[in-house]
């Protein structure tokens, strides 16, 4: 069970607002605009982060890390889609920071901006026949600023919208932008499969693939524009202004008293989220791990996966995988609206239980080459994962009072994707040298979707939750 540590002096002076009337809170007028330019936002990033997943898979290997064996051009490939993950914390960090401390807008706007970049970027790279080892240096290094924007990206668009959210309706609208990681694949899947039938497998191999990269552009300037016409969070306007209030109060009786008891909670969220929550940290970690497993190898290691190893048409692996994105989109919000009525953890705890029967199953599934079945069973796995998923925005927000929650909810979330998605194509290359069948996938995904399992069972029900605390 999370932690309920006792207050320590500075956080007994730390300003706690009162809670809000049974009415909705200031701003939530805009609160569907505000959920809708998260979502936006939120589609944009994943778009970013799908189409490298994708263009790894089929040509970013040989173009950056050329090399006889085709499994060692894939794994080299597939260490740039983890070195963004290994970068997440430092955006938990620096945009948590900016966040909790100047508010949630500001940090979206900017984490929104240098994804955008950073994938341009990557568009416009030479390859290694051009720049020699530059080419790879450089696409490191901009898949590491892609990391960095995506640890600041999950939770700033997801309080955004929960914060705004009417009273009952959190989860609702905490879920919506829980549709961009599904949307953004859509939105590549879109892009890269009309660009692989007009220009061929020898085109998009050859130049094509920098299509989809290059307008990241257009979509990033929609984004900004959205973004920065949407009010900040009333929570965070709340308790800015009753820290404000403090701080004079304080300031006039003792200057010295004043600046302690503000920055004890306000200089670095990450070290007090550390000594004082670290148990909610773990398991909300924990709890989010299996979604991201099955994730990121259905949409990213499978598409690689299943051409190379076992001959399926790359045309019938993105259908499968959109196939089942879009029935997890479609169930998405249906879901959310439910954890708002009966709870989050037993939607959860029923996707999780789902996920580790199922895991199996579904990834057998590839054994068949029968586009019908990999498509019926993508669909049934990627439903669980909303189940999972969905619920999991408000849930991990409301393990964490509001002063820290946005370095909270993204760092759980993010260490999550590290190590359950990050990993999970490197782990999964591995597995599939040792053993060539894809049932090790199902028993790899398995196995985390239990560790989900577990710490669901040891974190309590939140809905009830305090959420201006």
């Amino acid at each position: 069970m999370p932690e309920s540590p006792s207050k320590t002096v500075a956080e007994a002076a730390e300003p706690r607002p009162v809670s809000l009337p049974d009415s909705p809170p200031a701003g939530s007028n805009k609160a569907p605009r505000v959920a809708a330019a998260s979502l936006i936002g939120t589609t944009i990033e994943y778009y970013d982060f799908a189409v490298y997943g994708t263009a790894s898979a089929l040509v970013l290997g040989p173009a950056f890390f050329p090399s006889g064996n085709p499994t060692v051009s894939s794994l080299a490939a597939f260490l740039t889609f983890a070195a963004a993950f290994l970068s997440r914390p430092l955006g938990v960090v620096l945009f948590g920071t900016i966040g909790d401390r100047l508010g949630r807008r500001r940090a979206l706007v900017a984490s929104l901006l240098l994804m955008g970049l950073a994938t341009v970027g990557v568009g416009l790279l030479p390859t290694y026949e051009t720049a020699g080892l530059l080419a790879p240096v450089l696409l490191v290094t901009l898949r590491l600023l892609q990391g960095v924007s995506m640890g600041g990206e999950w939770g700033g668009a997801v309080l955004l919208a929960a914060e705004h959210a009417p009273p009952g309706r959190r989860a609702l609208y905490a879920a919506v932008p829980n549709v961009g990681p599904s949307l953004g694949f859509l939105l590549s899947t879109a892009v890269i499969l009309p660009t692989l039938n007009i220009v061929g497998r020898d085109g998009f191999t050859d130049w094509a693939w920098r299509v989809p990269f290059l307008l990241s552009a257009v979509l990033v300037v929609v984004g900004l524009w959205v973004r920065t016409t949407v009010s900040e969070s009333p929570v965070f306007q709340d308790r800015a202004s009753a820290a404000t209030r403090e701080a004079s109060q304080a300031s006039a009786a003792s200057p010295a008293s004043a600046a302690s008891s503000v920055s004890a909670v306000s200089r670095f969220p990450l070290g007090t989220l550390l000594a004082r929550y670290p148990g909610r940290l773990l398991l909300g970690t924990g709890a989010a791990i299996g979604g991201s497993a099955v994730y990121y190898l259905t949409i990213v290691y499978s598409l690689s996966y299943g051409p190379k190893s076992l001959g399926i048409p790359q045309n019938t692996m993105l259908t499968a995988a959109s196939v089942g994105a879009a029935a997890g989109i479609a169930i998405t919000l249906p879901v959310a609206r439910l954890a708002d009525r009966v709870g989050r953890r037993p939607l959860m705890l029923a996707g999780a239980v789902g996920s580790v029967v199922w895991a199996v199953p579904m990834y057998g599934s590839l054994s068949t080459g029968n586009g019908l079945v990999i498509t019926g069973a993508y669909t049934v796995g990627l439903g669980l994962l909303a189940l999972m998923f969905s619920p999991a925005a408000a849930f991990l927000a409301e393990l964490f009072p509001a002063r820290l929650r946005y370095t909270g909810a993204s760092a759980a979330f993010i260490l999550a994707n590290t190590l359950g998605g990050g990993f999970a194509p490197l782990v999964a290359t591995w597995l599939n040298s040792q053993w060539s069948s894809p049932l090790v996938l199902g028993f790899y995904t398995g196995g985390l979707c239990l560790v989900s399992l577990l710490c669901l069972l040891a974190l309590p029900e939140t809905r009830e939750n305090d959420f201006t605390a």
